[in-house]
């Protein structure tokens, strides 16, 4: 005798750890990382102080660390800044942006991982260490540490819009369902 009763749904749905699964995860949040870059291309936030922005990006990263494996924010965010580059800053807006988010996702990988920041102080650091990362590489190509004198402009910007995109992704954390991200 047969079985004619129907198979349960769970059995058709991919296994969430599969490599298909991976990669489609990796994709989408990069494309929406990548467009909250375009949207910050498109409309500039002007502080009156060159170099300084928002970092609507910096948001899914944040996301990320917080729900997903490190790596996962680690290759969203070098995808991100390498099509960003091809597609908007140029190669050399690539390399500071490069710099900046390597140190700033270090920064803040290794704050979250000890428990004693919040989401708001996690952010705040990475915004500081994403202007140093950029900080060093300008350093680098004009061949003068005179450009420390901007290290306090790009300390506070780093801080505001870090307690910005802390926001953004607190409540954000807070909306998501965790089934999005496994």
């Amino acid at each position: 005798m047969t079985n004619t009763q129907p198979q349960s749904s769970n059995t058709n749905r991919e296994d969430p750890s599969s490599p298909a699964k991976r990669i489609t995860t990796v994709a989408l949040l990069s494309a929406l990382a990548l467009i909250f870059s375009y949207i910050e291309f498109l409309f500039p936030f002007q502080p009156g102080v060159p170099g300084v922005k928002l970092g609507l990006a910096n948001l899914v990263i944040v996301v990320i660390l917080y729900r997903m494996a490190p790596g996962y924010a680690l290759m969203v965010n070098l995808i991100r800044v390498l099509l960003a580059g091809l597609l908007f800053t140029g190669i050399f807006g690539m390399f500071y942006s490069l710099a900046g988010s390597i140190l700033s996702f270090l920064v803040m990988y290794l704050l979250k991982r000890t428990n004693l920041f919040s989401i708001f102080g996690v952010s705040m650091a990475g915004g500081v260490a994403h202007n140093f990362g950029q900080l060093l590489v300008a350093i680098f190509m004009v061949s003068t540490g005179s450009l420390l004198y901007y290290c306090p402009i790009l300390i506070v910007s780093g801080i505001l819009t870090g307690i910005a995109v802390g926001i953004g992704a607190f409540f954000l954390l807070k909306r998501l369902p965790y089934q999005i991200f496994t």
